[in-house]
């Protein structure tokens, strides 16, 4: 059931910007509600969808999610849902999107999508970050910015969720040791590249197939980062057909080694997980942490 002030706050929007009264005429849950409520609501101004929590869970987690689907849009290399209107109520925090219908691939659909998404890395900033913080999952995720990106990924990325670990009982001295012993040593593993636009969380639950049979980006953790850090996420949790590969490097190729580098960027979402839903993801770490 959708909060009354949430479709209150809705049909005061519309009602600002168009004379049709705004009613829903229908909803229908949708995948995705891990963290956030999400509805398809089909209405009078149109059909969308709408995710809502309650206020105080995820503190900015709709308004960065805004800005970053914002950002992405901004390159146009690849479609995101368009933000619509975001609030934060006394109750319930909420976002309104375009409503993108499901369809089914092309042919050659992971072969684009791996072409837009080097265009999209092509866009470039001068400094490792974002002038706002987001969250990856349901964990803040803080974006100050560093002039490189060894810096950037320890401070940002790695300590933080390493100490939340540890703070948690779910990081033993151990791996507290192998931890501190390959940051110490990451200055060399990473090439040498600018800060290009991520999608900061690329996993293949984070794209859908839209009406023209081709990719669209959604839940962005976005910041201008290095590019091998979205690759290595297409490979976590089922990963991404060849093809992909193949029109990434076609379009901008990787530097060589690339896949030898995965599980290094892998280690912050495998923390971001260990440190959400628990141990059963230590035998990974423990198993990065051991090779590097």
């Amino acid at each position: 059931m959708i909060p009354q002030e949430v479709l209150d706050s809705l049909s005061a929007y519309f009602s600002g910007i168009g004379p049709v009264p705004f009613l829903v005429h229908s909803s229908a849950t949708l995948a995705g509600g891990s963290i956030n409520n999400v509805y398809r609501l089909n209405t009078s101004s149109g059909t969308y969808c709408l995710k809502y929590n309650p206020a105080g869970s995820y503190p900015g987690m709709f308004e960065s999610e805004a800005r970053g689907l914002e950002l992405l849009a901004s390159a146009g290399e690849i479609r995101v849902p368009v933000p619509v209107f975001h609030g934060t109520l006394k109750h319930h925090t909420f976002l309104l999107l375009e409503y993108i219908e499901a369809a089914k691939p092309l042919g050659d659909m992971m072969h684009r999508f791996g072409r837009s998404l080097a265009r999209l890395h092509r866009h470039r900033s001068d400094r490792f970050g974002l002038d706002h913080d987001n969250y990856m999952g349901a964990l803040p995720q803080r974006n100050r910015y560093h002039d490189g990106w060894v810096d950037f990924f320890v401070s940002e990325r790695l300590e933080p969720q390493m100490k939340l670990a540890a703070d948690k009982g779910l990081a033993g001295s151990d791996m507290i040791r192998r931890f501190g012993s390959l940051v110490s040593r990451l200055d060399t593993r990473f090439p040498e590249e600018s800060p290009c636009l991520v999608h900061g969380d690329l996993w293949n639950g984070n794209y859908i197939v839209g009406e023209q049979g081709t990719a669209v980006l959604i839940d962005p953790a976005a910041f201008y980062g290095h590019r091998e850090l979205d690759i290595a996420m297409t490979a976590l949790f089922g990963g991404f057909s060849a093809d992909f590969y193949e029109g990434y490097n076609d379009e901008y190729p990787l530097e060589k080694g690339w896949r030898e580098r995965l599980d290094l960027y892998n280690l912050y979402p495998l923390l971001v997980h260990l440190n959400l839903f628990g141990p059963a993801y230590l035998g990974e770490i423990h198993s990065i942490l051991g090779r590097f």
